[in-house]
């Protein structure tokens, strides 16, 4: 199932719980996370329902390196040839093909990233990015570097719509939240992260749970302005 959540940015549902997104550009799409292992066949028929190939997916760039943002990612570059983005804080994982010991801070996180069910095919990326760096070329898709789910987590800012796509720096699974303190790198870390977002947003995507739009995004404000350390 696939929704329009802003000019041309597509919700993709991998998974009954689990979002990608594509964002459409000059020279095609970038996708933002790909999801589990099933997800590129999901990602892939989007497309085509969307009238375009598998080789109009230029870039996937990852918002983090944990399983259910990567692991169809070394089949999805496979089938489309696109250029694998993360930022370089993340890279060690993603070339491990696993989470490391100490990127969660709770014990149960670190016993679940030891379940074979929960690695990946090891793969390199194209290419590394940094905080300010617009990453689809055409100067419209920002990355925020907000550490703290992941070390080198980032959020992608579509300039044109003012839409967040999020990854886990929040989830809306019913309501907004942070996420489970055990699963994250520092979890201390994460609200200070969230501060650097900017309050003028139209559409928020998140990786995990629907798209806030419209009136809907005022909900999104309020949690950030009630996080610690907000002003």
């Amino acid at each position: 199932m696939h929704t329009r959540i802003a000019p041309g940015i597509i919700r993709v549902a991998t998974s009954r719980r689990d979002n990608a997104f594509l964002v459409a550009g000059d020279d095609g799409y970038t996708l933002v996370d790909v999801g589990w292992a099933g997800a590129p066949r999901i990602i892939l028929d989007t497309v085509r329902e969307l009238g375009g190939k598998p080789g109009d997916i230029r870039r996937i760039v990852l918002t983090h390196a944990h399983p259910d943002h990567v692991q169809g990612a070394a089949e999805l570059r496979r089938r489309t040839g696109a250029q694998v983005l993360i930022h370089g804080d993340d890279l060690p994982w993603l070339e491990a093909g696993r989470v490391s010991p100490e990127g969660r801070s709770g014990l149960a996180g670190r016993l679940l990233d030891r379940l074979p069910k929960l690695h990946w095919t090891p793969l390199s990326a194209d290419a590394t990015v940094t905080d300010g760096e617009f990453v689809d070329g055409a100067d419209s898709l920002r990355v925020l570097h907000t550490p703290g789910h992941s070390p080198g987590h980032i959020v992608l800012l579509h300039e044109p719509s003012r839409t967040a796509l999020m990854g886990d720096a929040v989830f809306n699974r019913g309501e907004l939240a942070l996420g489970p303190a055990a699963l994250a790198a520092d979890p201390a870390l994460r609200a200070h992260s969230l501060q650097r977002l900017p309050h003028e947003l139209q559409a928020v995507g998140f990786a995990h749970g629907p798209a806030l739009t419209g009136a809907d995004v005022e909900d999104f404000t309020r949690f950030l302005t009630g996080l610690p350390g907000s002003d």
